[in-house]
């Protein structure tokens, strides 16, 4: 993303200054969101609270009412329409200290390890508080009052019976919450096991944010069309020949050993690693039992993954498809180099589109083209040139 200029301060600014600087076409689809992303600006920047240096000011401060929550916002439309660049524009400007940026994978693995610390305390007679949610939405709050969730999804039942609760327990707390996503609030953990339980917090979403669809026509990452060739179909002898090339570029020829990552008392087994590269097959990955915190520590361990085998994904691979969707989330967010193999193309792995995994494996083939664009694999060596 190109510098913005100082005196952009808003969204709307900043798109303007970037579309007269030619580094983005003028798009009426994302000029609307920002004005509803400034509108949070507006009522932040409002909201500071008075300085301490005003005798009068402090007065008044602490005679004011409790406010009335400000709304959130959760945006949700195709891949590629430019929600993240407007999160990301959007983030930046947010004036308040206390704030956080997550993938919402990420910040559920956060809160799960926050409730078993919690209950570890319980069970050691460090607490006499049962419950260990409100305990958790505090701390989380006090950590943070902005809550920006990129790519927000919901595909696991224990985050799915967790969530009402939870933010129930962070709105009461004037949390904000800003999302984007595939998919609209009514369509979040569609066919999932359970869901009439999940149902409360589409309710909470509906009261505490704003809903706005991005429906920009272009996919603007499918427009990147310089590409590496690192994603290898179909699989084949000559597949396997190509692999082992970049595996041997990749590695400088050094001898591959086994590794393993802890996980909160259980271990990750790797079984070929060569320095801050691994090589897995696509079964030792999403045919185990491994989860978004399993990912989330293999993209912090290894700058280069190479997954091979990736087979057709039907309706009998549905647990193995939810783990391949969270393994790229995870990779791409972190900006992992990925080498693949695979029986098909992205957009042809997937062999029924049906439920919540239909509607993510959209985002899951933008990303498996942008990962093989030069413009990814830029991000990926200024991210790991600061590590």
């Amino acid at each position: 993303m190109q510098p913005i200029p100082d005196y952009a301060l808003s969204v709307v600014e900043q798109l303007r200054a970037m579309t007269e600087a030619g580094t983005l076409q003028p798009d009426a689809a994302q000029l609307q969101v920002a004005r509803k992303l400034d509108r949070i600006l507006t009522e932040l920047k409002a909201r500071k609270p008075a300085s301490k240096s005003s005798a009068l000011g402090w007065m008044f401060a602490q005679r004011r009412k409790p406010q009335t929550p400000i709304m959130g916002l959760y945006v949700h439309g195709s891949v590629g329409r430019g929600k993240t660049m407007l999160m990301d524009l959007f983030f930046k400007l947010a004036p308040i200290e206390k704030k956080r940026r997550a993938h919402f994978h990420e910040f559920m693995a956060d809160v799960h390890g926050r409730i078993h610390a919690h209950r570890q305390k319980l069970k050691a007679g460090e607490t006499k508080q049962a419950d260990p949610v409100p305990p958790v939405a505090a701390a989380l709050r006090d950590e943070a009052q902005l809550l920006c969730f990129d790519e927000f999804t919901v595909t696991d039942i224990a985050d799915a019976m967790i969530l009402a609760r939870l933010f129930t327990e962070l709105f009461a707390r004037g949390c904000i919450l800003v999302a984007t996503s595939n998919v609209e609030p009514d369509n979040l953990y569609r066919d999932g096991l359970n869901r009439s339980l999940f149902l409360p917090f589409v309710g909470l979403l509906q009261q505490y944010v704003e809903v706005a669809s991005l429906d920009s026509p272009t996919d603007y990452r499918l427009e990147k069309l310089e590409s590496l060739p690192v994603y290898v179909a179909p699989l084949s002898q000559e597949a396997s020949a190509q692999m082992d090339r970049a595996w041997t570029h990749i590695t400088g020829g050094k001898p591959e050993v086994p590794a393993t990552i802890e996980m909160k008392g259980r271990v990750v087994e790797i079984s070929r690693a060569s320095g801050r590269h691994a090589r897995f097959t696509f079964d030792e990955l999403c045919a185990r039992p491994l989860g978004a915190s399993d990912y989330l520590a293999i993209a912090e361990r290894f700058d280069v993954v190479f997954v091979e085998n990736i087979p057709h994904l039907g309706p009998e691979k549905r647990n193995e498809t939810k783990r391949f969707i969270i393994l790229i989330d995870a990779l791409y967010d972190a900006r992992v180099r990925l080498f693949a193999s695979a029986v098909a193309m992205p957009e042809e792995l997937l062999t029924a589109k049906k439920g919540t995994e239909g509607f993510e494996f959209d985002r899951t083939v933008s990303r498996l083209f942008e990962m093989r664009s030069t413009n990814y694999l830029a991000d990926h060596e200024e991210v790991r040139a600061k590590t």
